[in-house]
């Protein structure tokens, strides 16, 4: 099962989460700084993950088109493929394969230095079907040098399990976001954006379980359905800052915070570099590290059935790290290789991603239970853009 709900997945789910940001940044950007619409563009992506035994991939297509001045409509299609021989399914269950599809509309309205900006979303696959709505508004002041920005959204949950026709559950989420974007100088750029979620309903996976000891049985281990608190409240804080060098050339970098109520706290640093090659060649090079610390009921092994109220072995809620490494190619096509002389790019991206586990042991290696070495792995993620400019 392929989820959209970061509570769910681990790497396949914030993996989707990411790409998704990736895709919405680039059909939204330009707008940042200064009330105009982003310029008409269409967008096609094919994206690729494989690692830790799990494979996603699959296309994406995007396209936004002003219908005057001041109002502008988008789109995107989103389709992940998925097979999963993960060390999670395989210690429990069989491997699958399935296809999720999303999809989402959006409308923007500007009026003088205000933007609004409304969406709707839909994700659906065979048991999982997610219906969310955004609302947005931002406003130039201060010269334009100042943008401050306003952000609400709703979620709603459609929750099934394979197999299972008697069970059904659901899942709301709630969402408030603020951001102050600031030009400080023609070289330098800088962001502040926070978000506070509120998530209420069946929070964890149907099919996920937990191991306990048990002497009664002779591999001396058994397993229960995980149970999780019903509400999830977050907050996330980000400061991002861009500085353009004399050559042309740029440096990025962002830190952010996230501290949940499930007493995950976490630490997201990237640094990036973009240089211009030649004409029309850009590179990008980036480097990322991110940790975490666990759930308060979370562990790797209980010491007995109904060990406590809540349970919980996903390890996306374990103490862990991750380190990515990123490279990025971006070539403008000349007008002999446009479409109607229109100006045209290509883009490849590649991410290498390590992670690290410090309290989830691998269920399927030697040592004994309790005693396994923790888990590691590592993923590559491709990323192929043709973006049009009309």
């Amino acid at each position: 099962m392929a989820v959209t709900n970061c509570t769910w997945g681990g790497a396949a789910a914030n993996l989707s989460t990411t790409l998704l940001g990736v895709l919405l940044l680039t059909l939204t950007s330009g707008g940042a700084y200064g009330a105009i619409l982003p310029p008409d563009r269409a967008d096609v992506l094919y994206h690729s993950y494989h690692g830790g035994g799990m494979s996603i991939d699959g296309p994406a297509l995007l396209i936004r088109k002003k219908a005057s001045e001041s109002v502008a409509v988008s789109a995107y299609y989103y389709l992940d493929s998925i097979s999963s021989a993960s060390v999670d399914v395989i210690s429990t269950a069989s491997p699958y394969t399935e296809e999720r599809h999303e999809g989402q509309l959006g409308l923007e309205y500007l009026r003088d230095k205000t933007l609004i900006a409304l969406s709707l979303r839909q994700s659906d696959e065979d048991d999982y079907l997610s219906r969310s709505i955004g609302l947005s508004v931002s406003q130039d002041t201060f010269g334009d040098l100042t943008t401050l920005s306003l952000g609400l959204g709703y979620g709603d949950n459609d929750i099934g399990r394979n197999g299972d026709d008697n069970f059904s559950a659901r899942s709301e989420q709630y969402r408030v976001s603020a951001g102050l974007s600031q030009i400080v100088s023609r070289n330098l750029t800088t962001q502040l954006n926070i978000e506070a979620i509120a998530d209420q309903g069946f929070l964890n996976n149907p099919y996920r379980t937990v191991r306990y000891l048990d002497s009664t049985i002779p591999a001396g281990v058994g397993y229960q359905a995980e149970v999780y608190p019903e509400t999830r409240n977050s907050f996330a804080a980000k400061v991002s800052a861009s500085y353009f060098l004399p050559y042309r050339a740029a440096l990025l970098g962002h830190y952010r915070y996230y501290r949940d109520s499930w007493e995950i706290s976490a630490n997201d640093i990237e640094l990036g570099y973009r240089q211009p090659l030649l004409q029309q060649l850009e590179l990008e090079l980036k480097l990322r590290y991110y940790q975490q610390s666990q759930a308060e009921f979370y562990s790797d092994l209980f010491a007995f059935r109904d060990a406590q109220n809540y349970l919980a072995r996903d390890k996306e809620l374990s103490e862990f790290n991750n380190y990515t490494l990123g490279l990025g190619l971006t070539y403008q096509l000349p007008a002999t290789l446009t479409i109607a002389d229109l100006p045209s790019e290509i883009s490849l991206q590649w991410d290498h991603i390590r992670f690290d586990y410090d309290n989830f042991r691998d269920p399927t290696a030697s040592g004994g239970v309790g005693n396994e070495p923790f888990y590691q792995f590592s993923a590559n993620v491709v990323r192929a853009f043709y973006s049009l400019y009309f």
